[in-house]
């Protein structure tokens, strides 16, 4: 609009970073996945990369977040409902998730390196919309443990494998696809699921597969409106895992009160709500009064896509700060030529580069877990390792990147602000940081091997840098004098991730990149800050690699 008298005119502001493709810009993403054998999913991800930066898919990401889930308790003649209603955007970001097969790719296309294709799938969706990944990950996850309960899993796994999405508010036997959620935390347990007080009564004989009714109140349930929930219930025999589905089999609506949905600081497009049981019907999966051994296949691969994520946040992130430091002009040059600008970018791509490597080489450990019994061992101690350390460095990096828009980072009306107030959620979503931590000593102490696969990951770059070495023998002495105290817990989880994160970019990144995070990660008086990287580090590479580049 011309204004003659308009008293300014724009410029200096950045153009936004849309219409590109965030597959094809992203290189050490592109190298991890056929790095790590998903390859051949290389024409998916394309595709998927180019609708995910594309400027309606950011103007959907928008609308999810601004047009918030809104609760239904009754419909308009006082009847019980209990549904929510979502922004035609939310179903249609969902619907594209489901489409591309994130919630079940490697079940339903079991193939080599379908664990890493569909981790880079999710990692890209990152750059759509975040919240519609909560139901998306459940769903992927609730697969092996339904599979504990061969009977329910016949009858539910056609529709979770299922590319089509189906929004309707009916049973799942006509629906042409079907989304599963999960409902453990209760208001006095939280992380610790034994004192859960919901209490489950068997019809009839009970037992796995039997008929039972649910009374109890979750404090934390996410995407209500699913078809079905893995939950967890006390019988005589002690907390056991059951599937509640939204139907009863003869078709009426069960007693699945929503009782409100949580205020909450980020993942706003996403419902979470309070739920109740009121003689709920639901049905046991797995061994009685073995309920968290059953359910912790569904949260080991939760844990999985929380470290994607992270990974993917933090890819997001870095390449919004790159982009406005190259258009953005201060003191009579662009941000990134200012060295010190030049320095804190360099830093937050490093981060980012070693979290992509650490989540897609993860990803393999799932994909050779079932044939190879390393690869279980290190899948098992790798996924608390990479979900401790990502999810614990997303909220700095994205504070830091948030920083280099200055204002324009702080308000609603860009990216950052909702990408801020994400980053915070996959660090406690299944397990915050401490649960993670001494769930890596759990795995040193009990899960055999697990310690050695990881020692064994490490080692494959020994002798390559002396940086690397020294930290190499740091954890093998803590090894060798069994240094595993409760409260070193994070200390130890720390120390394996960056070692991890190092030898995975030693043997596979450019030396610029590696040499870097030796130098940052490894070297001696490495800073608590991002932008304290020493002198005599290729930046402007660093930089460069990280870039996207418009037009």
């Amino acid at each position: 609009m011309r204004d003659p008298g308009a008293t300014h005119e724009v410029t200096n502001q950045v153009p936004p970073l849309e219409d590109f493709n965030a597959f094809l810009h992203d290189a050490a993403l592109g190298e991890a996945i056929a790095r790590e054998g998903g390859g051949w999913a290389h024409g998916r991800l394309v595709e998927l990369g180019e609708w995910v930066a594309s400027g309606r898919t950011q103007d959907l990401a928008r609308l999810a977040n601004t047009c918030t889930p809104v609760l239904k308790t009754h419909d308009r003649y006082g009847n019980r409902i209990d549904e929510v209603e979502f922004h035609p955007s939310y179903h249609e970001l969902l619907g594209k998730a489901i489409a591309e097969n994130i919630h079940a790719l490697p079940f339903a296309e079991p193939r080599e390196g379908a664990f890493v294709a569909r981790a880079g799938l999710h990692f890209l969706f990152n750059f759509a919309e975040i919240g519609v990944l909560c139901p998306v990950t459940m769903t992927f996850a609730a697969v092996p443990t339904l599979r504990q309960q061969p009977e329910i899993a016949a009858d539910w796994e056609p529709r979770i494998l299922s590319d089509r999405y189906d929004p309707r508010f009916l049973p799942a036997s006509v629906k042409t696809g079907a989304t599963i959620g999960m409902a453990m935390t209760e208001k006095q347990g939280g992380s610790d699921v034994r004192s859960n007080t919901t209490r489950a009564v068997a019809i009839g004989a009970g037992g796995p597969g039997g008929e039972y009714l649910l009374t109890g109140h979750k404090w934390f349930c996410s995407a209500p409106m699913s078809d079905g929930f893995l939950t967890l219930a006390n019988t005589d025999a002690g907390l056991s895992c059951f599937f509640v589905p939204r139907w009863t089999p003869d078709g009426e609506r069960n007693v699945f009160l929503i009782q409100r949905l949580k205020d909450k600081l980020g993942n706003r497009s996403n419902a979470s709500s309070e739920i109740e049981y009121r003689h709920t019907w639901a049905r046991m999966v797995g061994e009685e009064g073995r309920g968290v051994k059953t359910i912790i296949e569904m949260v080991h691969h939760t844990r999985l896509d929380t470290a994607i994520s992270a990974a993917g946040i933090m890819r997001n992130a870095v390449a919004r700060a790159i982009h406005h430091a190259r258009y953005r002009t201060a003191f009579q040059k662009k941000l990134v030529d200012q060295p010190a600008m030049r320095r804190v970018l360099a830093d937050i791509a490093l981060e980012s580069e070693a979290a992509t490597a650490l989540a897609m080489r993860v990803a393999r450990a799932f994909d050779e877990a079932a044939r190879d019994g390393q690869a279980a061992a290190f899948s098992r101690i790798a996924v608390a390792i990479a979900k401790f350390w990502l999810c614990k460095r997303t909220p700095a990096l994205v504070a830091e990147a948030l920083e280099v828009h200055g204002g324009n980072g702080y308000v609603e009306t860009g990216e950052m602000a909702r990408l801020y107030r994400e980053a915070p959620l996959n660090g406690i979503w299944e397990g915050t940081g401490t649960v993670m931590a001494l769930d890596v000593l759990r795995a040193i102490a009990r899960e055999p091997g697990a310690l050695e696969a990881v020692m064994a990951e490490l080692r494959l770059a020994e002798g390559t840098d002396p940086r690397f070495d020294a930290h190499i023998d740091r954890i093998s002495g803590r090894i060798a004098s069994r240094r595993f105290a409760e409260a070193d817990a994070r200390r130890i989880a720390e120390e394996l991730a960056v070692g991890l994160q190092a030898s995975l970019l030693i043997r596979a990144a450019p030396a610029f990149v590696a040499d870097a995070f030796c130098a940052t990660r490894l070297g001696e008086g490495a800073g608590l800050a991002f932008g304290l990287m020493p002198d005599g580090l290729d930046e402007a590479a660093i930089v460069e690699r990280a870039s996207v580049k418009l037009g």
